[in-house]
């Protein structure tokens, strides 16, 4: 592409995926205009939705070095080795996610790492307009409407990039051009934030290095750490009782006194860890929880959608932002690689779309693990035996955590081998209770049979 303003891209939103997507252009030598619905959160504060603290990955990380900016947030990040699981009754126990130090994520505020990309996608070149929130498209004469300071801004694009989240206005007016075939799929469970301060010496009140679970089956409480000392936690449940049992919901735990007998029964130890349990409890809203899917990202070379606004997931493998950053690279990629932007975005659709939707059923499917299974003696076994088979098959049988977590590997890979591993850790492990009745053999046999040694693409 030639000329200046063949070489200019106007992405929406300066959330996390826009203000990283902008720096991986700028660097590349493109023009690039930010515009943001939201005040600049350096002068103003952060004023994000969704508050739950994210789970940075290797996927995460590698975009981040291609940005130059993993370094500033890394400082700000807090390690986590594993799951801290704590049982209705019996002492927590440590579920480490890797092998060892060279393999944990790292538990990031929202906000800090929000203005640590707006800053370093500004030192790259790219141009930020806040206060300013998408309002209409006119994809013929090539005009975005943007309203701010009580009135209508319109600018002309050469392309528009949607980094606008799930609820996404620029999918809205592409979807008025041409039906994308949208799908909300609602999860029917909701969560609220509470928070566990730091300790009166300033310290952490429990274990730092750790994503704390409270698994109560359809239920569950998570914490995860920030760099002031403080736990965000998070209370997921339905959002309506179907009358099918006795677990908790958002309609009969729906006042502050409920939420103090629900963690007086269900999270004992969790609750002396949460002096504001009932101001958080009233104070911040019931988040909801859906999958959206879509048949198409893009218009020619019009526009694109990718992060959230293209495929929003459940948080709960903790990959949604990661996924998000992986879309970046992939599309400034395509982009550089390609003859038109038609095309690039084309190419970009057809190599993510699969991956998207891999990860967003596995992230549906271990909202189960995490509230049922972790203190599940069969599923307890079956991870015992993944760290031995792991051992003895190293580069052909990979964890399921490791392959979605600390490779980058396609999630449309890491599904397929991780339900052909699943099963053979089923039926190797079925009616016995330790490890010992293994047939060894048997089960070497099948893994050199259906598992092909794997090279991470990193």
């Amino acid at each position: 592409m030639s000329g200046t303003d063949q070489r200019s891209l106007t992405i929406v939103g300066a959330g996390l995926a826009g203000a990283l997507l902008a720096t991986l252009l700028a660097q590349r030598g493109w023009r690039v205009d930010v515009f943001e619905r939201r005040g600049d959160p350096r002068l103003h504060g952060y004023a994000g939705g969704r508050s739950i603290n994210l789970a940075l990955a290797e996927r995460g990380l590698h975009a981040l070095r291609a940005a130059d900016a993993a370094d500033a947030v890394l400082k700000q990040a807090v390690m986590m080795r594993g799951r801290m699981v704590h049982p209705l009754h019996g002492q927590p126990q440590l579920q480490r996610y890797g092998r060892d130090d060279s393999e944990v994520i790292w538990s990031v505020a929202r906000g800090e790492l929000n203005i640590t990309l707006i800053d370093a996608a500004e030192a790259a070149g790219a141009t930020l307009h806040f206060d300013r929130g998408l309002e209409s498209v006119d994809f013929d004469a090539r005009t975005a409407s943007y309203r701010g300071d009580r009135k209508l801004h319109t600018h002309p694009f050469n392309a528009l990039l949607g980094c606008d989240g799930a609820g996404s206005t620029l999918r809205a007016q592409m979807a008025a051009r041409r039906d994308l075939g949208e799908r909300t799929e609602w999860l029917g469970h909701g969560y609220k934030e509470l928070e566990i301060p730091p300790a009166r010496d300033g310290g952490f009140r429990i274990e730092p290095n750790a994503l704390h679970i409270w698994p109560r089956g359809r239920y569950m409480c998570i914490a995860l750490p920030n760099d002031e000392r403080n736990f965000t936690v998070t209370l997921f449940m339905a959002l309506h009782g179907d009358g099918s049992n006795d677990d908790p919901d958002f309609d009969s735990v729906a006042t502050a006194a409920d939420a103090r007998a629900l963690f007086e029964r269900d999270f004992a130890d969790a609750l002396p860890l949460i002096p504001e349990l009932e101001r958080d409890f009233e104070a911040n809203p019931i988040g909801s929880l859906a999958t959206l899917r879509l048949d198409r990202w893009h218009l020619g070379g019009d526009a694109v959608l990718l992060g959230d606004a293209a495929h929003a997931m459940v948080p709960f493998h903790g990959q949604g932002m990661n996924c998000a950053f992986e879309d970046c690279v992939a599309l400034a990629d395509c982009i550089e690689s390609h003859a038109g932007l038609a095309e690039a975005f084309a190419a970009f659709e057809a190599a993510r779309k699969p991956d998207a939707s891999a990860i967003q059923d596995m992230a549906l499917e271990n909202y189960i693990e995490m509230r049922d299974l972790v203190d599940d003696p069969d599923f307890l076994l079956q991870q015992s035996l993944e760290r031995k088979l792991q051992e003895r098959h190293p580069g052909r049988f990979i964890p399921h955590y490791s392959m979605v977590t600390f490779m980058r590997i396609p999630y449309s890979v890491a599904l397929e081998r991780s339900n052909v591993q699943r099963a053979i850790l089923v039926a190797a492990t079925r009616g016995l209770d330790s490890l010992d009745g293994v047939d060894w053999a048997a089960v070497d046999a099948q893994v050199e049979r259906q598992l092909t040694p794997l090279a991470d693409d990193a």
